[in-house]
């Protein structure tokens, strides 16, 4: 795997230890014992991501012949078991089957091959082509989604908390986008780094939302995980970058603890550092400087985080300063002097971010 630096073993999950933490002392007995199989699923997982690393994952390659310009998916059927990959179900080329699920797996990989290519002419997650494959239905009652390093997996929810995971886009190309971030900056899955490796998933996750959708970033609802809530919850979406902290207030799930500026950083040795919750601060930023600056996210703003995520000058232990330095560097090599500069500098300074 061509990553910079030390290859760092993250094992990323779409619903944060925390929540599921939460879950898991619910007085429905029930819903505490899906949560609780799922953290214990993730730990094994979490197990296998590190054995990978340090055995070597298999080396994954598009098959000869294939266009540049295409991606080359499947999608596998783990029928409710933990084996993966499972059974091949739908290949690149093939018609949509009657599970929607497979279908929707299949768009969302599309979706976020479409927008990294025609938007930052990458080819793929890797830069170099690489196949996108995918399993569905992975065990029973299963509350999260993952990229393991090598592909991605979706659980189909308990059906109380969490419904089917491949049902918001954003949650697809939120994991997916972890894998770029494996193959450029590597971000140091802890603390700052963490929160950011976090964040860029987000960021790059709901521009992939708007990218198929058609929206521009006043159109966009800057949700994320919308649709995934199951109508018993007391909230919109697992977190939002225009207001971070009000996705969810649930008596079940508890309320959002995402803070949006600074002033309210969360230090907890928790969910690696935090890297879930402190993650709002960096994607208000993003959405500040988007807004400002209008039109379509992914042209202005997105071509700034997305060339300071690749572009080489990132360190693996980067900080939100350091990050936010960059940005401005980036934004004055792309744009020069003019508006972009100006949103991007003024996102970071509401958020209570310095910048050098």
């Amino acid at each position: 795997m061509t990553t910079k630096g030390s290859f760092e073993p993250v094992f990323c999950t779409i619903i944060p230890p925390h929540v599921l933490d939460t879950l898991s002392r619910a007085e429905d007995r029930a819903l505490a014992g899906k949560a609780r199989r799922t953290l214990e699923r993730d730990a094994l997982e979490r197990t296998h991501r590190r054995l990978t690393t340090v055995l070597g994952a298999p080396a994954l390659a598009p098959p000869s012949g294939a266009p540049d310009d295409k991606p080359h998916r499947t999608i596998y059927d783990a029928k409710h078991r933990q084996d993966l990959p499972g059974k091949k179900v739908r290949g690149e080329g093939d018609k949509p089957g009657k599970d929607a699920t497979v279908n929707r797996a299949h768009a969302g990989l599309g979706a976020t091959f479409d927008l990294f290519l025609k938007a930052y002419a990458r080819n793929s997650i890797n830069g170099e082509g690489l196949p996108l494959n995918a399993t569905v239905h992975f065990d029973e009652d299963y509350n999260n989604a993952f990229w393991n390093g090598e592909q991605m997996v979706f659980g189909d929810g308990d059906g109380e908390i969490f419904l089917d995971f491949t049902i918001p886009v954003d949650v697809i190309g939120h994991e997916l986008t972890h894998g770029v971030t494996q193959y450029t900056a590597n971000l140091t899955y802890f603390g700052q780094p963490g929160a950011l490796n976090e964040s860029m998933s987000d960021v790059f996750g709901s521009l992939i939302k708007q990218y198929a959708l058609g929206q521009s970033a006043a159109e966009a609802d800057w949700l994320i995980g919308a649709g995934l809530l199951a109508p018993r919850v007391t909230g919109t979406a697992l977190r939002s970058m225009k207001a971070p902290g009000t996705a969810y207030d649930d008596d079940v799930l508890g309320k959002d603890p995402q803070p949006a500026t600074m002033d309210d950083y969360v230090r907890t040795g928790r969910d690696n550092g935090g890297v879930h919750i402190n993650s709002g601060i960096p994607n208000h930023a993003f959405f500040l400087a988007a807004t400002a600056l209008g039109g379509n996210a992914w042209d202005k703003a997105g071509k700034i985080w997305y060339s300071v995520l690749t572009g080489g000058a990132l360190d693996s232990q980067a900080s939100f300063s350091d990050f936010a330095t960059l940005t401005l560097a980036q934004a004055r090599t792309l744009f020069g002097e003019g508006e972009e500069l100006q949103a991007v500098t003024k996102a970071w300074e509401q958020v209570g971010v310095p910048t050098g």
